[in-house]
């Protein structure tokens, strides 16, 4: 790399959009899906309670995350997988116990997500996939994953309950809704950082119906398998990941893809 390329790339403060990324990324939604049931469903906790407990230790950690000097892919993903549980429960308190429904929640949540793009977008004149670098675009960004977390759990759950499509049939449906952004990263100019967004919150409801098939009982079409167990074998196999695939930096500046902004 020449000097002026140096000057022109900055590693940034979240992982490289990578396969690795999208793998544990799955992983770490489907654990978002068990990890939130197991304390709100198999210890009781109820749904505010456990939005309670996971929200602060989201808090917790996106501002140690915002406050680190440099990528850390431990610290990164404990942060992924607290706004995936957080996500989960109060999805579930949203659309149970408040009552608005799957469908109300979903639309609400979505606009949520849109709202924080857009705000991202106005406050800091662009928007970025795994060009973040800076506290205020790393806030909108730990923002708007957590709005997508919780869209996620309550898009899973309409799809899978209410849409009929059963845990297994809305899983497939967003393994396909994936695999249609992946083809258009590869085969069309559209912007990758849209596509970024799209994908991310797409993992999301894939990994909520794939916990839900895992743990929900067998007359609702699940499993039945032990949420704890099942919480506790995610979580290894993502930190075998973290250890084992590769996890860099993401990058910015006009001569890498990284650097695109939207």
């Amino acid at each position: 790399m020449t000097m002026a390329n140096a000057d022109r790339e900055t590693l940034g403060k979240v992982p490289a959009a990578t396969l690795g990324f999208w793998i544990i990324k799955v992983l770490a939604t489907t654990l978002g899906e068990t990890g939130g049931d197991t304390l709100s469903m198999s210890f009781a906790f109820g749904y505010l309670l456990s939005t309670a407990i996971f929200l602060a230790l989201f808090v917790a950690l996106a501002a140690v995350q915002i406050s680190s000097r440099r990528f850390s892919p431990g610290l990164y993903w404990a942060t992924i997988i607290a706004s995936t549980t957080a996500g989960t429960t109060m999805a579930d308190f949203a659309t149970r116990s408040l009552g608005i429904g799957y469908a109300g929640g979903s639309l609400l949540l979505l606009g949520a997500v849109a709202a924080s793009l857009a705000l991202w977008r106005l406050t800091c004149g662009a928007i970025a996939a795994d060009a973040v670098d800076d506290r205020r675009g790393e806030t909108f960004y730990w923002l708007t994953i957590t709005f997508s977390q919780t869209l996620g759990t309550a898009l899973g759950d309409w799809t899978a309950d209410d849409g009929g499509l059963g845990y297994l049939g809305a899983a497939g449906l967003f393994a396909a809704l994936l695999a249609v952004v992946a083809l258009l990263a590869l085969l069309t100019a559209i912007s990758r950082v849209a596509l970024f967004w799209a994908a991310f919150v797409l993992t999301r409801p894939l990994g909520a119906a794939v916990g839900d098939f895992l743990d929900k009982p067998l007359d609702h079409g699940g499993l039945a398998l032990s949420r704890p167990v099942a919480s506790a074998v995610l979580a290894i196999a993502i930190a075998a990941l973290v250890l084992v695939l590769p996890q860099r930096a993401g990058r910015h500046g006009q001569d890498t893809p990284g650097g695109e902004r939207l």
